[in-house]
């Protein structure tokens, strides 16, 4: 999407950090250990869901999309905060802050979508097991992943649109480690009226059309593990929601908050943007291999077949 130039201002600097040269440093090392995670753990899982027909379902579908958006959520924001880590001027242009900011929605929306589409997934096969492969075709799980990319894809330019046409005169200091659009809107010398009331309520509604459904699909969810008499079933069912529950009070907590509430503090919107769109990301395979014996299985049968390959 095109960007114009639309301001006194040509370039942005970002000041998340600390000016200490140490620091930097010492926070370069260790976020560029955790995007290396990231990278790793999440092309593994798009690797192993893919070569191994035992995980060709719609949960492992859907876990897959996450980790591409994962890849994506990171990787938009992390390479150009590495580069100013170590740099002296740390500097943005308008035109690539703006696009950053746009693609920094686009993906976290879309997240919150493929999450809410998953909760339904572990609805449908909790508590309507034998209709599971109706209720989940192919078709269906296919136009869930693509209607959440659409929508969000809406939610970014509905915000997008009235953001280009705001002027940044004279302060030029971005006081976070990346462009997110509750971070620019205190530089413009334009009136953000329009801007903010855009952004908190589509961020509320984003919020509760992915967040109502999941909050539904757990509550059906709760009181048919409950109906089960055995204490070994409930706790096999509830172990297939442990992995999804967890990564939805991840993501949702920070960057809802960081979405709904423009004008936190400086620290806050550092701490929320840094657990949504950077630690998020490397936890979700751990969180999904780790407590998920399907995928640990599929993770040992690949390694197999890769020892044997090279022998």
């Amino acid at each position: 999407m095109a960007v114009r130039n639309h301001s006194v201002v040509a370039e942005f600097i970002l000041l998340g950090f600390s000016a200490d040269p140490q620091i930097l440093a010492l926070l370069f090392v260790l976020f560029l250990v955790i995007y290396l995670l990231t990278l790793l753990g999440n092309l593994m899982m798009l690797l192993v869901i893919s070569i191994d027909s035992h995980l060709h379902t719609p949960m492992y579908f859907f876990l897959s999309n996450l980790s591409f958006l994962d890849l994506c959520l990171s990787s938009v924001t992390v390479p150009k905060m590495l580069e100013n880590l170590l740099s002296v001027t740390k500097t943005i242009s308008v035109d690539e802050c703006l696009t950053q900011a746009f693609f920094v929605f686009l993906t976290a929306g879309t997240e919150c979508f493929l999450l809410s589409v998953m909760a339904y997934d572990r609805y449908a096969a909790i508590c309507h097991p034998l209709l599971y492969g109706q209720m989940m075709s192919k078709q269906l799980c296919i136009h869930l992943v693509w209607v959440s990319w659409g929508f969000s894809f809406l939610n970014a330019v509905i915000n997008f649109i009235p953001a280009v046409k705001l002027e940044f005169c004279e302060n030029n200091t971005i006081r976070h480690y990346t462009c997110e659009l509750p971070s620019l809107f205190p530089l413009s010398c334009s009136d953000i009226t329009i801007n903010l009331t855009v952004l908190v309520c589509s961020s509320l509604i984003h919020g509760f059309e992915t967040f109502l459904p999941i909050l539904l699909s757990y509550v059906h969810i709760v009181s048919t593990i409950l109906s089960i008499s055995s204490t070994s079933g409930r706790s096999k069912a509830f172990s297939t929601c442990s992995s999804h529950l967890t990564a939805v009070s991840l993501f949702y907590g920070s960057g809802l908050l960081r979405y709904l509430m423009p004008n936190l503090g400086s620290s806050l919107k550092l701490i929320f943007s840094v657990q949504y769109s950077i630690v998020t990301p490397m936890l979700n395979p751990l969180i999904y291999s780790l407590k998920n014996k399907e995928v640990m299985e599929a993770v040992r049968r690949s390694l197999g077949k890769l020892l044997l390959y090279f022998r």
